[in-house]
């Protein structure tokens, strides 16, 4: 590697020899590390083509050397401790002195290199500093060769910052720089997932010797090299379908709930790679990942968890595992253009993307999303979109700007699961309350799952049932509980609506559970009957996917009710409501008349004839999903700082119930007590601070900001903050609100006794 330093000036190579890039390395021995990374990448297949690998190595080569200036010695050698606005200059900028024009067969080639070493750090706006420290930039680099950079320097290389080339040398330098400077890998390989999915069919197949791909997982592995659609119903193996197309690649697996990545990234971690070199092979990118490798990654000596565990969830941030199972969000930020984007923007060029489920996002995650996803194509990356339901109108959207492989029949059958009563009413407890009776007197299968489009509804339905059935016998779950009592049901609800028993006969029940949305996708349950809101015919049809899931139970009656009355208020109005009016008048209409058994193919043909662009013209969903595509489109480069982005636009603060404190307390102040004043290693300390989330919820910032007015007011109780660590600003507040078996709910602060129990 070394003879590709021989383009600079033999003093240059001497003193990057001498000065320090970092307190334990020169500057020489760290251009060789981003070297010898970007020679990994190539090995690896990531970088093709010749004239952009032998770009970023110039990238390389001279994207430090500016740190050879003697006020930045000075500080990397500990000689002086803070930088120095008046004496010095950030070293990109300095960096940009030592490119040499003729090192370049073009002037576009040279400005592409300029750009990438200039812009590789964002202290501050370099074009700015570059005018205004003229001066002082001369002085510090008088005693070096360098070479002159023109004042029209900035309008040509503002015109080629997006060139597609100019993206992936920057983000290849990014992505070798950080590797490097961190120690990790820049790439782990995928040489594992095709032979790891072969040995898992070999194991199928000796169970049971007629196994093998269906058609879907085979239509997969055969368009591999495709962008492709494929239209699955449930049960199918969307997953193992998603990972065949993936192949030896590098892949991302996105899906729209925490809870279903979870699930997959276990699956995949043990019954596909056995659990075998995972922190090579796997990574989860959610905001919480850290905390799920914690509790769900047990390694035999307790020390190398330690240091296993937090080094490999460095590595999945930095995006060096070969296969990552990823919320939307993690990936699909860079469309915003921050500074550094590029890394991500790179590393997708060469990866092959999988979006499960596509049509469960609303129309702002939708424009983000297929705007990444044109952005992935044209950089050479593929994409494959999987879903049980695919609307014409997303259809539409996803097909103007990409040409796509797909099986037009879809991947389903005639086979009827489900029974369909349509009632046009508001949901209510009597006819839940009367179906269970009638089940449990004629001694029928008599799993009851209620789903409902508000927690307020799934709360006033629980309230009103407990009166009239036993408690053992009914339960609720929403995203208002804490994450302790969350898992916990979570786990209930999963063992109650499981299929078989331990006999492998159907599993025979008595009881009622109502929920929300989260059930849609998240959960593997398979309930006997389906009490539901009507919602889009997406979301509806998941819900039903939650009732006989396998197919297996009688379906000649009745086993799926729809009320298509809802609380009006939940409808987009203006800024106002959750459900999309158009796609709800739509659904309403084409489900109405519906009543009987329905196929799975009946469901598509719905969702194909009613769910249409013509239909959908001027809806508040398609006309929110243009206004942030073209806004999205129109982004210029860096005008944006990455922790000012939040994809998922979630408006919520974490809290702790003041009951829940209450109930805690002890166990609470000893977590606490141990995060302030205990010598804690990283590892303990973000277990602790885990344990102590347990007891906590996130709530609209509406209701801290009514609990924080009544507080000052004397119309609540003043609650403490539970501190995190030593530093101030590092807690979680606790609120006075009513918590019980129903979950959370506000309260009105004038209403409140002061003298009531409202706690447990």
């Amino acid at each position: 590697m070394e003879d590709k330093l021989n383009i600079l000036d033999k003093e240059i190579l001497e003193l990057i020899n001498l000065k320090m890039a970092k307190p334990d390395k020169t500057i020489k021995q760290h251009t060789l590390d981003l070297l010898e990374n970007l020679y990994k990448l190539k090995q690896l297949g990531y970088i093709n083509d010749n004239n952009i690998y032998e770009l970023v190595e110039k990238a390389c080569i001279y994207h430090d050397i500016g740190k050879i200036n003697d006020e930045f010695q000075n500080r990397v050698t500990g000689k002086s401790k803070k930088y120095k606005q008046d004496k010095e200059v950030v070293h990109n900028i300095l960096s940009l002195y030592f490119i040499n024009i003729n090192n370049f067969n073009s002037l576009e080639d040279y400005l592409k290199v300029s750009h990438s070493v200039l812009n590789h750090h964002n202290y501050c706006n370099n074009f700015d500093e570059m005018s205004e420290k003229e001066q002082l930039i001369q002085s510090l680099l008088s005693n070096y060769k360098t070479y002159k950079v023109k004042k029209s320097i900035k309008p040509k290389i503002a015109s080629i910052v997006e060139n597609i080339e100019s993206i992936k040398i920057k983000g290849y330098l990014h992505k070798c720089d950080y590797s490097a400077s961190s120690g990790h890998e820049v790439e782990y390989p995928n040489n594992f997932l095709e032979s790891s999915l072969y040995e898992l069919s070999k194991k199928w197949k000796s169970d049971n010797n007629e196994v093998a791909w269906n058609e879907l997982q085979k239509f997969c592995i055969e368009n591999r090299d495709e962008n492709i659609i494929a239209v699955a119903q449930t049960g199918m193996g969307k997953t193992e379908a998603g990972l065949l197309w993936i192949g030896n690649n590098k892949g991302f697996f996105v899906l729209p709930i925490r809870t279903a990545i979870n699930a997959i990234y276990d699956r995949v971690r043990n019954d596909i790679l056995n659990n075998k070199r995972v922190e090579e092979r796997i990574a989860i990118l959610h905001s919480s990942s850290l905390e799920y490798y914690l509790r769900n990654i047990i390694n035999d000596n307790v020390e190398k968890e330690e240091i296993d565990l937090i080094n490999y969830h460095k590595v999945g941030k930095q995006w060096s595992i070969p296969l990552n199972i990823s919320t939307m969000d993690q990936i699909f930020d860079f469309v915003y253009k921050y500074q550094g984007y590029e890394l991500k923007a790179t590393t997708l060029s060469y990866s092959k993307v999988v979006i499960d489920e596509i049509q469960a996002y609303g129309p702002d995650l939708l424009a983000y999303l297929i705007c990444g996803l044109e952005q992935i194509i044209e950089l050479g990356g593929k994409i494959a979109i999987l879903t049980a339901t695919l609307p014409p109108f997303i259809k539409d959207l996803l097909k103007k700007n990409i040409n796509f492989k797909e099986n037009e029949e879809g991947f389903t059958n005639n086979i009827k699961r489900h029974n369909l009563k349509v009632i046009n009413e508001r949901i209510n407890s009597s006819d839940i309350y009367d179906k269970y009776i009638e089940n449990k007197n004629l001694d029928k299968n008599n799993k009851v799952l209620v789903v409902t489009n508000t927690i307020k509804e799934a709360q006033k339905l629980y309230n009103e049932l407990q009166d009239l059935v036993p408690k053992e016998e009914i339960n609720i779950l929403h995203s208002k509980f804490i994450r302790k009592d969350r898992l916990e049901k979570e786990r209930e609800i999963i063992e109650f609506g499981r299929t078989y028993d331990e006999n492998k006969n159907i599993d025979k029940k008595n009881g009622i559970w109502i929920s929300t949305s989260i059930v849609e996708a998240s959960l593997d349950i398979d309930f006997d009957y389906l009490f539901t809101e009507i919602q889009e015919l997406n979301s509806l049809f998941q819900r039903l996917g939650r009732c006989n899931r396998k197919g297996e139970k009688d379906s000649s009656n009745y086993n799926c009710y729809i009320y298509t009355e809802i609380d009006t208020a939940n409808l987009t109005n203006g800024d106002k409501g959750f459900i999309d009016k158009s796609l709800y008048d739509l659904s309403k209409k084409a489900i109405i008349s519906y009543d009987g058994q329905i196929s799975e193919k009946e469901k598509l043909k719905l969702i194909e004839t009613y769910l249409t662009t013509e239909n959908l013209k001027g809806s508040d969903y398609i006309i929110k999903y243009r206004e942030i595509y073209e806004y999205i489109k129109s982004v210029p480069p860096y005008k944006f700082e990455i922790e000012k982005i939040d994809l998922r636009n979630i408006l919520s603060e974490e809290i702790i119930p003041s009951p829940v404190y209450e109930k805690y307390l002890e166990e609470i102040e000893e977590i606490e007590h141990k995060l302030k004043y205990e010598n804690l290693s990283i590892y303990q300390r973000i277990k602790l601070k885990d344990e102590l989330r347990k007891y906590t919820l996130s709530v609209h910032p509406n209701d801290i900001r009514n609990y924080e007015r009544a507080r000052v007011n004397s119309k609540a109780i003043n609650y403490r903050r539970v501190c995190l660590s030593k530093y101030k600003n590092d807690f979680i507040k606790v609120i006075e609100c009513e918590y019980d078996e129903a979950g959370y709910k506000r309260i009105n602060y004038h209403d409140v006794k002061r003298n009531s129990n409202i706690w447990w």
